[in-house]
């Protein structure tokens, strides 16, 4: 008897919908079998636990009965969380885009029994209003065209495969990628930044992490003020505005208006963890005291709120609590006056708080508005009630949480906030980050091979292949905590996986990572491509870590495969550079490293002054290695040879094959650092 399936999943954005009246099914050989054997189309529907629009969705036809009837009636339901799935995701988001649609969440897409896309969209209104379809008619007029229209169900079938399979083609044809791609590719985008409100141009504004992250290192590049001021100008609008959290800490995905003002609520890790890091960056150049604020409430938040009950991050808080979006966050001016009293009208002022309220009646906190910097007596003032209002907001009902374990997201997290200890000289904040990169190396490995990792943990259960993201990022966490600890267990670890990325994952044809395995379940198409999302591609990460793992082991294997990997994107940064960012950034990395070698006790006083000093500054191309006095580099390092000098530790900076006199004087390498 067919009923919903979702109720044994792990998922929290599946069991959601175990609820439904619909018949879901989870992803998989026995969804597709049914299809197959009843002869009905696939009705695909994709979102996320934290998607305010997916609970729209739901709660308007999924809980309706007669939508459900008909759903069940005329199509094999299957449901998928696209965060556990981002295979899944990623072929039928761009079958939609194919279709000439823009993006977004809930993702519907209608398929063949085999899976094959033929049509879809996003959000539908559940009845036809306003010359809008409804979810209920599209329903019907899909039947319609599956059981009369079959050619035109064939034809869009056909042509959108073939255009899948073409954007997963990646031949050579021998594109190389010019030394100064990265100063380049900023000289065009600084065009495109918003110099009044900060970001890109442009509603509703996302921040974009890899493209400024490509800013922030061509700025410390050339020194071209432009690109810095893009970074710092993005950051500093972002921190005062509604997409912050003023008094729990951390950052909404993107704001619905060009201010930064209104945000879709819901708070992503991968977001947090690449702000986390580009702020730490900016931080360490100018020493900004709103950017260290952030950052230390956005890990206040992170280590309060966002850790899972095995060590490691958990995913997202909603958007959504009590069925409405926002509703924890907001205030009225009279809750306002009734919790601050007498200092309700400093606190109106400086976060924007009125009687008719910035956000359909209620007031997001923000000090966009702000015409005068409060002082230091004040900021202290504005500090405590801002306790007083989190007191209160504990009360409220939370948005929900979903708990469960990526390890692409948390590689992401444990390389920023590593970053962001060093920096800061926080040992709890790196005492955090080993205890995730531990319980993702200990629960999402595969037990009968330890190089290989699954994508997905809760509950006690590691669910779903990993994919090429969950080792990308998981090879650059260990390689920051590795150059951050000194630990050899973190650079084995890379090395493990950089091995398994190579023998499962390689295009042996035409280069590159395909973004499955080769022993994965086989889907309509293998993915692969270099573009970066919302995210950082796995493939231009790859290159960066490829490289440093060159220089740290001495096996020009892995600068080899560094460079078969831009070779094997060339063509496409080519035509579409602005979209290969982290690529771009790997690409110079591996040109342009700031090699920093100590040679010295690492535990010595004077060791650890040179490592406090390296660590606070801002350096995007940097590694540091530390080599025992006496200890022999490999033959091939640029810093072969070199000694500690009388004793005490010393630095040697390095560019291509040559490196610096000695440095014996915090004084010295400090001053040297800023000249970069």
């Amino acid at each position: 008897m067919t009923r919903n399936l979702l109720d044994q999943e792990t998922s929290p954005y599946l069991l959601q919908h175990k609820d439904n009246p619909v018949h879901w099914r989870p992803w998989g050989p026995d969804a597709l079998a049914a299809a197959r054997s009843s002869g009905k189309p696939i009705l695909l529907s994709i979102g996320y636990a934290a998607c305010h629009w997916c609970h729209v969705m739901a709660h308007e036809s999924f809980e309706d009965a007669e939508i459900a009837a008909v759903m069940n009636q005329l199509f094999v339901n299957i449901k998928v969380d696209r965060e556990e799935r981002p295979d899944i995701d990623t072929i039928y988001m761009n079958a939609l885009h194919l279709l000439g649609q823009q993006g977004g969440w809930p993702l519907t897409m209608f398929l063949t029994p085999d899976g094959e896309p033929f049509w879809g969209g996003t959000y539908f209104p559940p009845r036809s209003q306003w010359g809008r379809p409804g979810f209920l008619d599209v329903l019907h007029r899909i039947d319609t065209v599956w059981r009369e229209e079959r050619d035109t169900i064939e034809q869009n079938r056909l042509a959108l495969l073939q255009r899948l399979e073409a954007m997963a083609d990646t031949a050579r044809d021998g594109a190389t990628l010019r030394e100064d791609s990265v100063e380049q590719l900023a000289a065009k985008l600084v065009n495109s930044v918003d110099w009044n409100r900060g970001g890109l141009a442009g509603t509703p504004k996302f921040p974009n992490p890899p493209i400024f992250r490509l800013f922030w290192q061509a700025f410390r590049k050339t020194g071209e003020p432009s690109y810095g001021r893009a970074v710092e100008l993005l950051l500093e609008r972002m921190s005062e505005g509604g997409i912050y959290d003023h008094l729990g800490g951390g950052y909404a995905r993107y704001s619905v208006d060009d201010r930064w003002l209104v945000p879709h609520f819901e708070k992503m890790l991968y977001d947090n963890a690449q702000l986390l890091e580009l702020m730490t960056l900016a931080w360490q150049h100018g020493g900004n005291a709103l950017f260290e604020q952030r950052i230390r409430e956005t890990i206040g938040w992170l280590l309060r709120e966002m850790v899972a009950e095995n060590g490691a991050f958990a995913s997202t808080q909603d958007a959504d609590s009590e069925g409405e979006e926002g509703k924890f966050y907001v205030w009225s001016a009279g809750e306002i006056q009734q919790l601050l009293g007498t200092n309700a009208d400093l606190f109106a002022s400086t976060y924007d708080v009125t009687a008719t309220g910035n956000f359909e009646g209620h007031n997001i906190l923000n000090r966009l508005t702000l015409q005068e910097k409060p002082d230091t007596e004040q900021e202290q003032l504005l500090a405590s009630l801002r306790d007083i209002l989190f007191t209160a907001r504990e009360e409220r009902v939370h948005p929900g949480w979903d708990d469960k374990v990526l390890a692409d997201w948390n590689g992401m997290m444990i390389a920023a906030l590593a970053h962001a200890a060093a920096a800061f000289d926080e040992p709890g904040w790196l005492a955090a980050a080993e205890r995730a990169f531990t319980a993702i190396a200990r629960d999402l490995t595969r037990p009968d091979t330890p190089e290989r990792l699954h994508h997905a943990w809760r509950s006690g259960r590691a669910q779903h292949e990993g994919m090429l993201d969950d080792y990308a990022n998981m090879i650059r966490a260990a390689l920051v905590l590795h150059e951050i600890t000194g630990s050899a267990i973190y650079l084995e670890q890379a090395a493990l996986w950089s091995d398994a990325v190579e023998a499962w994952f390689s295009d042996s044809e035409n280069g590159g990572y395909f973004l499955t395995a080769r022993d994965a379940e086989a889907l309509i198409v293998r993915s692969k491509s270099a573009a970066d999302s919302a995210v950082p591609a796995g493939n231009g990460l790859l290159v960066d870590s490829f490289a440093r793992l060159a220089l740290l082991t001495g096996q020009s294997y892995y600068r080899d495969l560094a460079e078969d990997l831009v070779a094997a994107f060339a063509s496409a940064v080519a035509t579409q550079a602005p979209g290969h960012a982290a690529l771009l950034c790997g690409f110079d990395f591996m040109l342009n490293t700031d090699l920093i070698v100590i040679v010295g006790d690492r535990d010595a006083s004077a060791t650890q002054s040179m490592l406090r000093s390296i660590f606070a500054a801002s350096l995007p191309n940097r590694l540091v290695q530390v080599v025992a006095a006496g200890a022999q580099l490999h033959q091939d390092h640029p810093a072969h040879g070199k000694t500690a000098i009388d004793g005490t530790a010393t630095v040697y900076i390095c560019h291509g094959k040559t490196c610096s006199l000695p440095i014996t004087e915090v004084n010295v390498l400090r001053d040297m650092l800023e000249a970069f």
